[in-house]
């Protein structure tokens, strides 16, 4: 309940000053509305449009899948959500898949993905209080029904090479050759559970594992050898973890076209680095279509 008031603020800071209309007449500068938002454990999304694109924004819902413990706990998963903005569907997926660098944990993040894509189902009723038209009869249900898909979050796939080679990159800063073993790019070039995503050039550095308050990896150069008791084994197999590019964003449909495609700076509160992306949309609404800048 506290993250969505300080999105609004962060969004709205520079549209809070009001100018004068032609009448003479007081209007605020386009602020963003919020359009739906939805968490599960540690999994939140929530979407915002400007108050001139809000009011065609219909049909909003959200959606929970646990992938956690069992198969079903909210601890991994995903939560979508979904909206029509004019006559195009759009569906945004957050997603926290298996965790884990050992031979086989790939596979468990595949499964999670396409456990994901499968059990996702939205109902037919509304997620917001705004008025909405008659639901159309064809209103998408499943994610991959939708005309423009967002996939994003702590997708965590690894790099699949022999440690000490990729010691050796990660400290030359080789991020070209580490990213040939990338687990999610090679899951993308042959289809499988990503069969028809897309996701663009990855130019910076690996978001995954980092000292708190630092920029420094948590990977120890001498592997923290040497350690016995139960924590500190603990401690040394967070140590052996090789950074990784953890944090994705992916998209299927046509008429979507990513313009940006980079991590944060300066954010230095968690192990991960966050990474954002721009993308322009094409929008079809009555008589033609409409560009807009999905962020």
């Amino acid at each position: 309940m506290k993250w969505n008031p300080l999105v609004g603020i962060a969004l709205n800071k520079h549209t809070g000053r009001r100018r004068e209309t032609e009448e003479g007449e007081a209007q605020a500068q386009q602020q963003f509305r919020c359009v739906v938002s939805d968490q599960m454990v540690g999994i939140f999304v929530s979407v915002w449009a400007r108050s001139s694109l809000r009011r065609h924004v219909r049909h909003a819902a959200a959606s929970c899948v646990g992938a956690g413990v069992l198969g079903r706990l909210g601890n991994k998963g995903a939560v979508s959500v979904r909206f029509m903005l004019h006559g195009t569907s759009f569906c945004f997926v957050c997603c926290h898949l298996a965790s884990g660098g050992k031979e086989g944990d790939a596979l468990l993040r595949n499964a999670d993905a396409a456990d994901i894509l499968s059990r996702t189902s939205f109902r037919r009723g509304t997620a917001t209080s705004a008025p909405s038209p008659p639901l159309p009869e064809e209103l998408p249900r499943k994610i991959l029904d939708h005309d423009r898909v967002v996939l994003l979050g702590d997708l965590n796939y690894r790099i699949a090479m022999e440690d000490g080679e990729a010691r050796l990159l990660v400290q030359a800063k080789k991020w070209s050759l580490l990213l040939e073993n990338d687990e999610l790019l090679l899951e993308l070039s042959k289809g499988g559970c990503f069969d028809g995503w897309r996701e663009g050039l990855v130019t910076f550095a690996p978001t995954y594992k980092y000292h708190r308050n630092s920029d420094t990896f948590y990977w120890c150069i001498n592997g923290g050898g040497g350690v016995t008791d139960a924590a500190g084994r603990e401690k040394k197999q967070q140590q052996q973890r090789a950074p990784a590019w953890c944090d994705r964003i992916l998209w299927s449909g046509k008429g979507l076209r990513q313009v940006r495609y980079e991590r944060c700076g300066g954010y230095r509160l968690s192990d991960h680095r966050p990474v954002r992306a721009v993308f322009h949309a094409v929008c079809e609404v009555t008589g033609g279509v409409e560009h807009s800048g999905l962020v």
